[in-house]
């Protein structure tokens, strides 16, 4: 992807912009050297707004390269500030799907763990009990709907922790489909696994307005494309 289509913007003013991530994009550079998401932003604001010289645009949040849905960018300094404040104090509601593997027993369930990040596997471990360097992980899943061989998710988190979602999903049984890594039976061609930002609501940083974005599901993947009609 060499630029941001319009269709992927979710909200817009002159102190944020939100786009719908798709799997794949990365929200900050890695190793691979791939383009990443705020530079395809900060392109397309600059053609809209004919804006010459550099662009300024503020990271807030991060999703996982594979995982999909909202994304928040700063356009000022004083954005950036006060939206890192909002999210550290967690006075944003962030809602989440998750496509898992079998049929969810529970309708709902508040789900505990204590987990530990291992950064050379970039990955996190969730464990029933306090162990040591561990930080306590909790989330509230609801169940949506039941398709043959999966369960549709609503989750909201708690805690904020690294791969939080995917670790402790896995760990009670219900692993997200395609998520290799966390125990998923196979991976999507896409590489993408089925967790979506599903919505985000704020009172805006400079406005004091309240804020709520939802992001649509991945429109050229059937199981959301099932989900969605059904909804």
């Amino acid at each position: 992807m060499n630029k941001l289509e319009q269709q992927r913007i979710l909200f817009e003013d002159n102190h944020l912009i939100a786009v719908n991530k798709q799997s794949g994009d990365l929200v900050q550079g890695d190793k691979t050297g791939d383009v990443i998401l705020p530079d395809l932003i900060k392109d397309y604001i600059a053609v809209a707004y004919d804006k010459p010289g550099a662009v300024y645009l503020g990271v807030t949040h991060r999703l996982d390269r594979p995982t999909s849905g909202v994304v928040v960018f700063a356009r000022t300094s004083k954005a950036l500030t006060r939206m890192n404040k909002l999210f550290a104090s967690h006075d944003t509601q962030k809602v989440y799907w998750a496509v898992v593997e079998g049929q969810v027993r529970n309708e709902k369930q508040t789900v505990t763990h204590f987990m530990v990040r291992n950064p050379k596997q970039n990955k996190s471990y969730a464990h029933d009990h306090e162990v040591p360097n561990s930080k306590k992980a909790v989330l509230h899943y609801r169940l949506i709907q039941r398709l043959d061989r999966y369960s549709l998710l609503e989750v909201t988190l708690e805690t904020g922790r690294h791969h939080q979602i995917r670790s402790q999903l896995s760990k009670i049984g219900y692993a997200i489909k395609g998520d290799l890594k966390y125990g998923a039976r196979r991976s999507n061609k896409d590489a993408s696994i089925h967790l979506h930002a599903r919505s985000l609501s704020f009172i805006h940083p400079v406005r004091k307005e309240a804020v709520a974005i939802v992001a649509p599901v991945p429109s050229h993947d059937p199981i959301w494309n099932a989900i969605e009609k059904d909804l």
